[in-house]
């Protein structure tokens, strides 16, 4: 078994049957969910438990905002903050530089500026990790969020399918640490991994996310007081509960709902999608297409605000490289298959000859 297909905590049910994916029931699925939230049971499941509960904390400063603040304006700001803002940097810190290495930051510092530019909601390794396997068993048994096995199975997964095992071996253990290492997390030792069954420690993960939440709520309080500081917290909540649907909706829901001249990634059913291109730079049958690029909005209309971030930074000296394969995607694909249609346009009709009368 290749190293990505062993390191995740496979659920109760398995990921196939007979060599096929197996679909769990809705009842086995939150049968899952809540014994793998439940830190009562094993204090291991404290990674999913914090990353629920920090999600579902967000309701109170949006309950607060409409209760006492409510203003239309200060809910259009904080929902373009939680799409535009939260989504690309998601994109920037989660997908393009943890996961895939698309680019380089200069030194730690920027690194870490970039890391908390925005309210922190997700527990890296839990993105990170199952990242990884996503892409080395896309859309098959193992895909810790496969469309194929229903929205639920996906909109679950960060508890259900995200986790890694419990029961790693020191050289196992050791070879997953180096897939987080860049990213600045404090990393347990095996013996604490023992302990916590996790990369990282509950103690650094609470202390972050109390630090990063303490610095931008006074932040937005110092610019518009309660009222823009509950409305911007309280609308992260939106993104925090929505982007577990997004690899669902990114790979059709299940089904090949690839177009023409659009998705040229023909190994999965990823699809790109105009909300998520603009909003986080997410285009992601191209991101498929180019895993680890720095760019995944090609064609002239596909606006990639991540991208324009990681050039910008580039420009002013905080990210010393990246990865950048548009002119290998329009030379391979996006030019000769333009040239093809081309050359399946019908012959034009031939121009009726003069009569010769003016």
């Amino acid at each position: 078994m290749a190293f990505l297909d062993r390191i995740l905590d496979p659920p109760s049910y398995g990921y196939e049957r007979d060599g096929q994916l197996y679909v769990p029931t809705h009842r086995e699925l939150t049968r899952e969910f809540f014994s793998r939230l439940n830190i009562v049971r094993s204090r291991k499941n404290w990674v999913p438990f914090f990353s629920w509960l920090t999600s579902l904390s967000f309701g109170i400063p949006l309950a607060l905002f409409f209760a006492h603040h409510f203003s239309w304006w200060l809910l259009a700001l904080g929902f373009v903050y939680s799409m535009v803002a939260l989504g690309t940097h998601g994109t920037i810190w989660l997908h393009r530089y943890s996961t895939h290495g698309a680019y380089q930051f200069k030194n730690a510092f920027f690194r870490e500026l970039c890391r908390n530019l925005v309210i922190k909601i997700v527990v890296d390794e839990a993105y990170v990790i199952s990242h990884h396997v996503h892409h080395s068993l896309v859309e098959q048994p193992g895909d810790p969020y496969n469309a194929k096995a229903g929205f639920l199975y996906c909109f679950l997964a960060d508890a259900t399918h995200q986790g890694i095992r419990k029961d790693l071996s020191p050289k196992d253990y050791t070879q997953l640490c180096k897939l987080m290492k860049h990213t600045g997390v404090h990393l347990n030792s095996y013996e604490q991994y023992q302990r916590w069954g996790s990369l990282c420690h509950p103690g650094y993960t609470v202390a972050h996310f109390a630090l990063n939440w303490a610095f931008w709520y006074g932040a937005f309080f110092l610019i518009g007081g309660h009222a823009l500081a509950l409305a911007l917290f309280g609308m992260s909540g939106v993104w925090a509960i929505g982007v577990r649907t997004f690899n669902f909706d990114g790979h059709g829901g299940g089904k090949d709902r690839r177009r023409e001249g659009i998705d040229f990634n023909t190994r999965d059913q990823s699809i790109n999608q105009l909300w998520p291109g603009y909003v986080a730079g997410e285009w992601h049958n191209n991101h498929h297409l180019y895993p680890s690029g720095a760019r995944s909005g090609f064609l002239p209309y596909q606006l990639d605000l991540a991208w324009l971030f990681i050039r910008s930074w580039a420009a002013l000296g905080a990210i010393s490289s990246y990865r950048d394969y548009k002119e290998d995607f329009m030379t391979r694909y996006y030019l000769p298959w333009k040239a093809g249609k081309a050359r399946d346009l019908p012959e034009p009709e031939p121009l009726p000859e003069s009569s010769g009368v003016s």
